[in-house]
């Protein structure tokens, strides 16, 4: 029986991948019917020139939203993830990667390359992104720790909270004043895949392979925390050791995001407490699905974005936040549990 659920699990995951992409190739501003998405893709030549000189509108469409959909599916598998470990970490249901500042962190730190440093491509905000992201997790999680009790959910969400508003007034602060700053990251703060290209894909992937390797990697250990630190130290688990590799891999995973789509809200919140809501809160359930769940949020809202303004689009970013908040705020009210 168990084989089969993970079997059906396995089939509507792929089915559901391919539906998403499909749609987000088919659909925007220009409606192109399935049968030129899928000849387009057929002739695309992945390791060349693309579609060469021969082809016709609806396929340099298609052509053109091909990139996008990739960085889409991979960036809310990623911000998926690690939302999950950020919850595994904090034991708080509804945290996210910005519990720990990591997307605010983020932000600041491109924008003082922006400003200070004349960085203007998503190769050279990736470092940036994943420096200030760190920096700034550490020294919530430095915050939160203080105290005879150590860390806790309430506390490290009251620290991640204060950082993050510190830290926007900051971003505020540094952007204002120049105006080319803020023309450069007014675009890059929303949240969106659009910009995405096959160099930008290229830059951050490996960031994004080595964050999932580490998650995936640590789902047992992290099944075995989440009976108690004390039991997991009896069996043997380095607990120090496992968490602050998943806090790296969240990092590291998000920061890579953040650097080429900007700091998108509610994809690592929302996937993983539905997914926990509905499969339970195994990490051999809720990493791979939370890393499926946010590929198809990000994928679809970025779909949705364009079919609601066309023949412009709205930001995928900003279709998370008007999605996932009331979706969150069910989910969170029907919620029987006060920690994991």
């Amino acid at each position: 029986m168990k084989s089969i659920r993970i079997a059906m699990i396995v089939i509507l995951s792929i089915a559901a991948i391919l539906i998403s992409i499909i749609l987000s190739l088919a659909l925007g501003a220009r409606a192109i019917p399935f049968e030129e998405v899928i000849s387009t893709l057929w002739s695309y030549d992945w390791f060349g020139p693309g579609l060469g000189h021969t082809s016709n509108l609806n396929q340099l469409v298609v052509a053109e939203r091909i990139p996008r959909t990739i960085f889409a599916m991979i960036a809310g598998g990623a911000l998926g993830v690690a939302g999950a470990l950020m919850q595994s970490l904090t034991r708080n249901p509804i945290a996210d990667p910005s519990i720990l500042g990591v997307n605010t962190g983020a932000s600041l730190s491109v924008v003082i390359g922006i400003s200070f440093f004349q960085i203007g491509n998503p190769s050279q905000y990736i470092w940036f992104s994943i420096v200030g992201a760190g920096l700034t997790a550490a020294f919530v999680y430095s915050i939160g720790s203080m105290g005879p009790s150590g860390s806790t959910p309430i506390k490290l969400t009251l620290a991640g909270t204060a950082v993050s508003a510190a830290l926007s007034s900051i971003v505020s602060a540094i952007v204002l004043p120049r105006t080319e700053v803020m023309n450069q990251f007014r675009f890059w703060q929303v949240g969106s895949v659009s910009g995405a290209t096959f160099t930008g894909i290229l830059a951050v992937l490996p960031f994004i392979v080595v964050g999932l390797v580490i998650a995936f990697g640590l789902i047992h250990s992290l099944d075995v925390i989440a009976l108690g630190e004390d039991m997991a130290t009896g069996l043997g688990t380095k607990v120090g050791l496992i968490k602050g590799g998943a806090a790296f891999a969240g990092i590291v995973l998000c920061g890579a995001v953040t650097a080429l789509a900007g700091p998108v809200g509610f994809v690592g919140l929302m996937v993983p407490h539905v997914v926990r809501m509905i499969f339970g809160s195994s990490q051999k359930y809720l990493i791979p699905l939370s890393l499926v769940g946010g590929g198809l949020v990000l994928t679809l809202s970025d779909v949705l974005g364009r079919l609601l303004a066309k023949p412009g689009e709205v930001e995928a970013g900003i279709i998370t936040a008007f999605v996932g908040a009331p979706i969150l705020i069910y989910v969170a009210s029907k919620a029987k549990v006060t920690n994991l």
